[in-house]
């Protein structure tokens, strides 16, 4: 009897400290999208859980989980979940790379993500692709097509941008500071290296950027009911040059994104 008491209080305890962290979750696709981050955390300590590794510490001084999705959809929602799970953050916010589909942006260019929606979900006509909802498997109600990112977090990046040092871009026609824009962004698990399907994604969604996770970020942290913000700077612009700009853009695009998260992160 004294030892079932005495498991119950510490449940009961587990769960008040578990409820009682103040954590801030952050997930990246790529090792340099992450690299940034880790190198300006203290008091880091890494763990691996069911075959993630997550690192704990300190950045911008604000408490944060850190974790690599890797690339695609279902890594990216096994990433999310078992961070939600393990780790309950306040929020989670994404920092990677993207390409481009508003005609607008350039490489090196950063997009905060405002709402976030999949392009390969639905149904593929005779008409064209038609877009539809994914559902909660426990419910079996319909999600929002689209996914709104957490509006105080938009704010905080709109906010703290224009204040940030950011690495120049070196382009064909010169060097830049990166243009900084609220959009859509739009997920599947295909790398878009097409004009054509940069025209449908445009016109189908209105979407300013695409990358393979977003949307199931966005998906499971709907049905946890915990805030997020996707934040994308472009590699490309998911156009015929898509491959090679992606690896002369990589870097860069993935500091730059970085150094907003960091930011947003320390923002009170």
């Amino acid at each position: 009897m004294k030892k079932t008491v005495f498991l119950s209080l510490l449940l009961t305890f587990q769960i008040l400290v578990t409820k009682a962290q103040d954590v801030t979750g952050i997930l990246g696709a790529f090792p340099p999208e992450l690299e940034l981050l880790k190198s300006k955390m203290q008091n880091k300590k890494d763990t691996v859980i069911a075959k993630i590794s997550f690192s704990k510490g300190i950045l911008n001084g604000r408490s944060i989980v850190l974790a690599q999705t890797g690339i695609g959809k279902v890594n990216a929602a096994i990433a999310t979940t078992i961070m939600i799970e393990h780790f309950k953050p306040r929020e989670i916010v994404f920092s990677g790379i993207a390409g481009g589909i508003n005609p607008a942006l350039f490489p090196g260019d950063i997009v905060i993500g405002t709402k976030v929606t999949y392009h390969d979900y639905g149904a593929i006509e005779d008409g064209g692709m038609l877009y539809r909802p994914t559902k909660n498997p426990y419910t079996m109600q319909e999600n929002p097509v689209t996914f709104n990112c957490d509006s105080a977090l938009i704010q905080k990046a709109i906010s703290v941008a224009p204040k940030l040092k950011f690495s120049k871009v070196k382009r064909e026609n010169g060097s830049f500071f990166p243009t900084i824009t609220k959009g859509i962004i739009v997920t599947g698990d295909v790398f878009v290296s097409s004009e054509t399907a940069t025209q449908r994604l445009r016109k189908d969604l209105d979407a300013a950027a695409t990358e393979m996770e977003g949307a199931a970020v966005a998906q499971t942290c709907y049905q946890q009911d915990v805030p997020f913000l996707i934040i994308r700077s472009l590699s490309d612009n998911a156009n015929s040059k898509a491959g090679s700009d992606m690896m002369s853009f990589y870097n860069i695009a993935a500091e730059n994104a970085a150094t907003l998260v960091i930011a947003v992160v320390g923002k009170k």
